[in-house]
């Protein structure tokens, strides 16, 4: 595996390229929020994050951003599970879908 992070650098806004960065740094099994990425990088927010990753998402582990609530991502629940359950992301099982479970599948960024 290359690393194409200068590669990429060329071809995306500033803000995409952090946001990218960041999560190709989210570990296997741990997940941040929209929010948590905005936060660790100190601008944007969560929309802005999800706008990122709607656009450029396909070449990281675009399942390791989650929602606040721990909810899969609408569209590619069975992707996610599949990417999780491979990587042993703790989950939650409710009555009609799965969720991370975010008390211990979060990562701080550290």
């Amino acid at each position: 595996m290359t690393d194409n992070s200068t590669d990429r650098a060329a071809d995306l806004p500033p803000f995409a390229e952090l946001v990218l960065d960041v999560i190709d740094r989210i570990p296997p099994g741990r997940v941040m929020t929209y929010g948590d990425v905005a936060e660790f990088l100190g601008e944007g927010g969560p929309r802005q994050v999800g706008r990122v990753l709607a656009l450029y998402g396909g070449a990281v582990a675009w399942w390791r951003v989650v929602r606040a609530d721990g909810a899969l991502l609408p569209g590619h629940e069975h992707r996610a599970l599949a990417a999780y359950r491979t990587e042993g992301t703790p989950l939650r099982e409710g009555r009609e879908q799965y969720r991370v479970d975010l008390r211990h599948a979060r990562w701080d960024g550290r």
